[in-house]
């Protein structure tokens, strides 16, 4: 069974309590996690906000400053943790990540490698994919990094879920104390085709591989290795295209100004249409009755600034000895 403090963070359906983190939410591209403490204050352009004020509310909760502006309290889930995390490395973002868990057919219960650790952002989502029996053993070749992603898995409270530990993958392969116990593995390194041996070695019996990398150069030697021993590979290319939604004003033609001038001309045919000339006065007029032929009008368009390529996911499947 989990700690306490874990199935609290797991839940995301209950109050805030002293000690713990939350994600403060001033709109989509500025947010901040924010540890609670009863003395605490929190400070940014909309005033000060007491942290005694949010001490019993429930996440999702609208709390409002001295000045009268307000933020909302969110739970730091692992979509919302991707976007607030410090980056210690470049990290996968949602569209990948979700693939990932899906094609890795991660569920609760499951075992998972993963090299490297990086930032942690894929650790958070394979770390509530496998709860609340399974488990994440991550490696990282940098101490450091290692020691700053403990931390982090401490703050959101997923530390009994995932084990990170301080191993050059590359190098030594994955310890042998895991041999068969995986059911999926997580590779995000420099020269996966180095690692691929050892992982076969970890997984069980139908077990399912996934290899991250940049450059379709890695992923051609990682796959000429996994031919050796894995089925079913197959590389994708995520690519996501976000739409803003936004309210515009959209102001409706007038056309009483218009008039039918046409008439027959001398070969029977018919002249066009012609406006007709209007004063100053009725310029006026129709400027001043614009602005209540306006509507409001939602439109939805394709974001200025997309991430595009972020990386390839190659996939295998360890193939079952007769």
């Amino acid at each position: 069974m989990l700690p306490t403090e874990s199935k609290k963070a797991l839940s995301f359906k209950r109050c805030i309590e002293d000690g713990d983190l939350v994600i403060v939410y001033e709109r989509h591209d500025v947010m901040k996690p924010v540890k609670v403490s009863k003395d605490g204050v929190l400070q940014n352009r909309f005033g000060f906000y007491k942290h005694s004020d949010w001490i019993g509310k429930p996440l999702g909760t609208k709390v409002f400053s001295n000045k009268g502006k307000f933020v909302y309290l969110l739970a730091p889930t692992p979509e919302l943790w991707t976007l607030v995390l410090s980056h210690r490395t470049q990290i996968l973002y949602i569209a990948d990540i979700s693939f990932v868990v899906m094609y890795l057919e991660v569920v609760p219960g499951c075992v998972v490698l993963e090299s490297g650790t990086g930032s942690g952002s894929l650790s958070t989502s394979l770390a509530r994919a496998v709860a609340p029996t399974g488990h994440v053993y991550s490696f990282d070749f940098h101490e450091q990094r290692a020691v700053s992603a403990r931390e982090d898995f401490e703050k959101t409270g997923i530390s009994s879920l995932v084990t990170v530990e301080v191993r050059d993958i590359q190098g030594e392969g994955f310890p042998e104390k895991l041999s068969g116990l995986a059911d999926a593995v997580f590779l995000d390194l420099p020269q996966p085709w180095l690692a691929v041996p050892s992982a076969a070695k970890m997984l069980k019996q139908d077990g399912v591989l996934c290899s991250f990398s940049p450059c379709i150069e890695q992923v051609q030697r990682t796959c000429e290795v996994l031919r050796s021993d894995f089925i079913e590979i197959r590389t994708f290319e995520v690519l996501l295209r976000t739409y803003e939604v936004k309210e515009v004003k959209e102001v409706k033609m007038d056309t009483s100004s218009m008039v039918d001038e046409s008439h027959e001309d001398d070969n029977g045919g018919m002249r066009p249409c012609k406006r007709k000339h209007r004063s100053n006065e009725d310029d006026t007029v129709s400027r001043d009755n614009s602005s209540s032929n306006a509507t409001s009008v939602v439109m939805a368009r394709p974001c200025s600034e997309a991430r595009g390529h972020t990386g390839y996911l190659t996939f295998a499947r360890l193939q079952c000895l007769a």
